[in-house]
């Protein structure tokens, strides 16, 4: 790319998680922007600190040993912009996830219609519906004033109504939250948002504008019954919940501040980027990334012609982790166990987890349940993505996972995986990929970061992500098969660049790889028995390029869904059969 679309100004972005806070510095590197170093510090939003802005301070000031350079004056500020002495950055930008899960309730007509669209809108941020309001509701307004005033909401998303339509129902509906809102405590009034019929607007400032925290509206989410535009309301809502952060918060406004307005929750930053890059990649497969922090665990999704943001802070690994068996039992995490661990040994680590959520993994006891429990959080969470995913994608079959290429993949779990061969045995777990597709590790953190980037400078995130600052795991073939445990189920053939070649056979139940170092790229024969689907039909092989990474090309036999055996001393020896060949153990 010619220099001169490059200026040359550096730029800082802050990652404020629930454990860790982030400092990241970008900056150009012979004529391209490219991720410099990175700082980090324990997150100060909880007690003693109570205070973001001192984590913050903290990740910046160990960025700054790292780089050798000055970012912060003696009173403790960020310098910027960049001084003729080489000191300061800038720009800044911030990510944001810390923070309890904001309790929200959701007003709309029709259940599977404006509720619905409702639903998914308040999924693609931190909260959890706590209420729902529709005309299906059989109780008396002065009982639906009574639940929302024990429920305490932070937040109301009111939909409904197509453009023209009902309105006179959806007033009907607005009396309860305004009533409501009149009998909390002003410092304690709900946000609202409106995303409904854009005829009524009047008539919502008049019944609910004046009692809330604060007010807001964005284009309808249903304008019409067969029409869900959600892109417009997330990006009010994100700003909404930087508005809640600041009221929860102490420091947020002040990092805000900093940022010129810049700041974004992290979860819709990764939405940001995978629209950007359906679009790039613009194929026929669907694009998928992942983030599993302790906050929530995020599921963003991008297709040819829609883009899916699905955030559950209920999977989260920190203090929501003991809400998890709420979804799920201790027995269906166990499974993924290589070792012999109890029932009681597992709980006492979700409560103790729970309670301190920066603590990380001193045994291989540990380690071994908190991957287990971060493979059945994810699983649980895509199984809940899936639900919004559009019904025309490109998939194999419809009960199992879409064909994704690529998937990308980042957060504390897989950070604190020691090897990428453990990293990649969680997401074949839990996200079960079918057909081929290239597995990328985000192993600093980063998309969300040029998510937010992107907004300042739209030429770094692209920069960046062809620098090689994310880690290619390879690539992975999962062929869709039933059948009996040893069979031999498909036959690969990789041609390398210079001509020479490397042979597999996968059988069922095992997992295979084939060398092929990052950077360089090979082309893949394969042959599929006994019905085996890869993506070219039952039984039908084909002829494909890959690309290569840390594992080379990993072929994963085991089928779809995935069967674990059920005597669990056999289940155990197969996991450390799997790590053992990916070199996770």
């Amino acid at each position: 790319m010619p220099s001169s679309l490059v200026d040359g100004n550096s730029l800082l972005a802050l990652d404020i998680g629930a454990t860790s806070t982030r400092a990241v510095l970008f900056d150009v590197v012979e004529g391209e922007y490219r991720f410099v170093a990175s700082g980090t510090a324990p997150s100060t939003a909880e007690a003693p600190f109570k205070d973001v802005s001192e984590g913050a301070r903290n990740a910046i000031a160990s960025l700054q040993v790292i780089v050798g350079k000055t970012l912060l004056d003696a009173a403790k500020g960020l310098i910027t912009p960049s001084q003729s002495n080489g000191s300061g950055v800038d720009a800044l930008v911030v990510t944001l996830s810390a923070g309890p899960t904001i309790k929200t309730v959701v007003v709309g007509l029709l259940k599977d219609v404006s509720v619905e669209s409702a639903r998914r809108l308040t999924e693609s941020t931190y909260a959890r519906v706590i209420e729902t309001i529709g005309l299906n509701d059989t109780r008396k307004p002065d009982q639906q004033i009574d639940s929302i005033l024990r429920a305490q909401p932070d937040l109301v998303v009111i939909s409904g109504g197509t453009d023209g339509g009902a309105s006179r129902s959806v007033q009907k509906l607005l009396e309860p939250i305004g009533l409501a809102s009149f009998l909390m405590l002003e410092e304690k009034r709900p946000a609202v948002l409106f995303a409904g019929n854009e005829k009524i607007k009047d008539d919502v400032k008049t019944l609910v504008g004046s009692l809330a925290a604060s007010m807001h509206f964005s284009p309808n989410v249903r304008p019409s019954l067969e029409t869900e535009d959600l892109e417009p309301a997330e990006r009010e809502l994100a700003r909404m919940v930087i508005n809640i952060r600041k009221r929860q918060i102490k420091g947020v406004d002040m990092l805000d501040l900093w940022s010129g307005g810049h700041m974004l929750p992290t979860a819709y930053a990764t939405g940001r980027m995978v629209r950007f890059l359906s679009k790039v990649y613009g194929s026929q497969k669907g694009i998928l990334s992942i983030d599993i922090g302790s906050s929530a665990a995020v599921v963003s999704a991008g297709f040819k012609n829609k883009s899916t943001l699905n955030v559950y802070p209920q999977f989260g690994l920190g203090e929501n982790l003991s809400r998890l068996l709420n979804y799920t039992s201790l027995g269906e995490i166990l499974r993924w166990s290589s070792l012999d661990v109890s029932e009681g040994v597992l709980r006492d680590y979700l409560y103790q987890k729970a309670l301190h959520p920066s603590t990380i993994s001193a045994t291989k006891e540990d380690l071994v349940i908190s991957q287990a429990v971060a493979r059945q959080a994810l699983s649980l969470a895509m199984q809940f993505a899936r639900r919004d995913f559009p019904r025309n994608i490109a998939s194999i079959k419809p009960n199992l996972t879409p064909l994704f290429e690529p998937i990308l993949a980042g957060g504390a779990a897989l950070s604190d995986a020691s090897r990428p061969g453990q990293g990649l045995l969680l997401l074949l777990d839990s996200l079960q990929p079918v057909g081929v597709t290239t597995v990328i590790l985000d192993q600093n953190n980063l998309l969300p970061l040029l998510g937010a980037a992107a907004s300042q400078n739209n030429i770094l995130p692209v920069q960046v992500l062809e620098s090689g600052a994310f880690l290619s795991v390879g690539t992975v073939v999962s062929p869709v098969v039933t059948t009996t445990f040893g069979a031999p189920i498909l036959h690969g053939r990789l041609r390398y660049e210079n001509g020479s070649e490397a042979r597999v056979e996968l059988k069922y139940g095992n997992l295979e790889t084939l060398p092929l170092a990052s950077g360089e790229a090979g082309t893949l024969t394969v042959q599929c028995l006994r019905g085996a689907d890869v993506g070219f039909g039952p039984g039908r092989g084909g002829t494909i390029p890959v690309s290569g990474g840390a594992l080379g090309v990993v072929f994963d036999g085991r089928g779809r869904p995935l069967d674990l055996p059920s005597d669990a001393v056999r289940r155990r020896e197969m996991i450390k059969k799997w790590n053992w060949t990916l070199g996770g153990e």
